[in-house]
């Protein structure tokens, strides 16, 4: 079945179709459709065995989140190990709300429970591992917007369920991740910067990368600059970008010596990063880099594909996801792959509105210039948590 087109006739955009992939010995099956990825989400959470292993940013008390809270309270009085951690700044969901895991013999853990001067470096990640075999991550939270039919509210998203060698890497991750996370909610925060700045696993093509704050670069960080600085062609399908002077520059690089196309949200529930977009508009496209807007809904899908390499996973393109937040990242070396998803790229293109430099001139207004650079700063620094509540416009 084809990728996602906006239907002609009708002018509604229609969610595309789940597919698989074989590559770099893995397993792959993609779910951009909100209502199949609910489904294999909790195909995923009933089909556990032995255990259930969740992380989370954002973690609701709606229709979904209880499905979820009920199956991991089923899967615990099975006498599964089932452990859900969630980062409080991010999430919603009570004590109140998830105590049946507890009492069913499962546990629930917060990431940042309290507040510390390093309350705003998040637990960004979307991970649910079950029975150490087979694991869903991406872009995905467990709120009802993120598994909604396109509409009005609804977020277009992605999710990867991985299945082969690489899942083991994703269960060394956890554990660490569940080392950092005490029950007083104060996580071990040398002990963090110390593993983001080192952690490395890799199996053929495939390597797991995460992000955090770091003295240096991470890894995540660390290798996309790497390819970027070295790339011909470049495909970007992002939620929120906003990076550095230095990466910019390698797009505008990568637009010179071969082509370079963006796909940005047109919609959010936060206009402060769709401004931080627009603030940059003027030097990419000065330097060739074509840009569209994907407006039928809000924008969450996190994808990025550089030459023969595809990034999958939680992190936006922007300064907080490369150098602040905890972030999960599958890097896969594929030239299979890297097609298949360049044409899910252009998928989306058909239901964006093109940026091109007389439109952006039009919009770029001394008011809007001024607004788009604010949204620039707040959003370099500021958890968007804090900056959808500012909102500055357009």
């Amino acid at each position: 079945m084809a990728d996602a087109t906006l239907d002609r006739e009708s002018g509604t955009f229609r969610d595309p179709a789940s597919f698989q992939a074989l590559a770099a010995g893995q397993r792959l099956t993609f779910y951009p459709g909100g209502a199949d990825r609910r489904e294999a989400m909790m195909a995923l959470l009933r089909s556990a065995k032995v255990s259930l292993k969740l992380s989370f940013y954002i973690f609701a008390e709606d229709s979904v989140s209880t499905a979820v809270r009920d199956e991991l309270v089923a899967a615990a009085r099975r006498g599964l190990e089932v452990l859900l951690i969630i980062d409080r700044f991010g999430s919603s969901a009570s004590e109140a709300f998830l105590e049946p895991i507890r009492a069913a013999g499962g546990d629930f853990v917060c990431f940042s429970a309290r507040w510390s001067q390093r309350y705003l470096v998040r637990n960004h990640q979307k991970l649910i591992i079950a029975d150490d075999a087979a694991a869903m991550f991406g872009g995905f939270n467990i709120e009802d917007d993120y598994f909604a039919a396109p509409g009005a509210g609804s977020w277009t998203d992605l999710a990867i369920v991985i299945e082969g060698p690489a899942v083991a890497g994703l269960v060394e991750w956890f554990e660490k991740l569940r080392s950092w996370t005490r029950a007083d909610g104060s996580p071990r925060f040398r002990e963090i910067v110390r593993t983001v700045a080192r952690w490395r696993w890799s199996a053929g093509g495939a390597r797991w990368l995460v992000g955090g704050p770091t003295r240096g670069l991470s890894t995540w960080a660390r290798r996309i600059k790497y390819d970027m600085a070295r790339g011909r062609r470049l495909d970007i399908l992002m939620a929120y970008f906003s990076p550095p002077p230095r990466l910019l520059r390698d797009i505008g690089v990568i637009a010179a010596r071969g082509g370079t196309r963006l796909v940005m949200a047109g919609k959010s529930d936060n206009t402060t990063t769709l401004g931080a977009s627009r603030s940059l508009y003027s030097y990419l496209l000065k330097r060739g880099v074509r840009i569209w807007e994907f407006t039928p809904t809000k924008l969450h899908t996190k994808l990025i594909v550089v030459d023969d390499t595809v990034y999958l996973g939680s992190a936006n393109f922007d300064m907080r996801s490369l150098y602040i937040n905890l972030e999960l990242m599958l890097e896969v070396r594929d030239s299979a792959l890297a097609e298949r998803m360049r044409a899910f790229v252009t998928a989306h293109i058909d239901a964006s509105e093109e940026i091109t430099p007389a439109l952006h001139a039009q919009r770029a207004t001394p008011w809007n210039r001024f607004r788009w650079w604010l949204g620039w700063l707040l959003v370099a620094v500021i958890d968007y948590s804090v900056t959808r509540r500012l909102n500055l416009g357009q």
